[in-house]
Formats: C-alpha cells, sequence, structure tokens
C-alpha cells in the first residue's frame, strides 16, 4: 500500500438499518486500532522457559476514533443520538488501498470543544459489538 490521502479514510454508519451508509461527520484525523488480547498458557513445561501463547483464543476488538468539524445538524444529531440511545448500528470503516471493515460499533466518547476566534470541533470514539467483517482491497 502506498501513500494516500489521510481525507479518504471515511467513517459511515447505517442510517435506517437496510445498509443505508452515510458519512458519519467531516472527519479531519481518524485512527482505526485492530486489537487481541492474549491467553498465556506458558508451563513448567514450557520450551526454555518461552511464553506460549493459545492459538485462536482471546478477545479481539477493534477501536476507531475520530477529531474534525460536524458537517451540518443531521450528521452532528445522528452522532449524538446514537451515542445517547446506547445504540450499535452498523458503521462502515473505509480504508483506501486496504479495504472495508463492517461491524456493529457503539459511541464510547463524543467530546466538543471550540476557541473563540475558531469553529467547534468534536472527538469522537467507537467500539466494535460484535463480529467485523472485512472486505479488502481489489
Amino acid at each position: 500500500m502506498g501513500a494516500q490521502n489521510g481525507k479518504d479514510l471515511l467513517i459511515k454508519v447505517d442510517v435506517d438499518g437496510n445498509g443505508t451508509f452515510e458519512t458519519l461527520a467531516g472527519l479531519r484525523a481518524t485512527r482505526v486500532s485492530f486489537n487481541a488480547e492474549t491467553v498465556d498458557v506458558t508451563s513448567l513445561e514450557s520450551d526454555g522457559g518461552w511464553r506460549e501463547l493459545l492459538a485462536g483464543a482471546g478477545v479481539r476488538s477493534v477501536g476507531i476514533s475520530g477529531a474534525g468539524v460536524f458537517k451540518d445538524s443531521i450528521t452532528d444529531a445522528r452522532a449524538r443520538q446514537i451515542f445517547f440511545d446506547s445504540k450499535t448500528p452498523a458503521f462502515q470503516v473505509i480504508v483506501p488501498d486496504f479495504g472495508v471493515m463492517e461491524a456493529p460499533f457503539q459511541v464510547t466518547g463524543l467530546e466538543y470543544a471550540g476557541s473563540h476566534n475558531g469553529e467547534a470541533t468534536y472527538e469522537l470514539s467507537l467500539a466494535s459489538a460484535g463480529a467485523v467483517a472485512f472486505t479488502a482491497a481489489a
């Protein structure tokens, strides 16, 4: 994967529960992190005392964070309502030349900020709430 334009990474949300995805907000910075907990099965019989991990065990998750400006009052209200309702709608995360992830996510953080001589900004955090489907870019 070569260098990519950061603005091309998109976070979309299913707005009607039927697979109609729309961009959630005007993101300026986005981060996607893949996480996997390990299960340590090291014992006295472990070869040379080296740690052993149980393959296929542990909890996998995806975390997403973003910051930017809401592009309109509809996307602002949508993100806010998802948070206050503790819903886990389907989201799509599109990473150019990497692929598309689709899964239910919960909005775990929503922060607003602003300065005297600047626009109002927000920060958004999402946590995966189910199986993550991944489709690699062609």
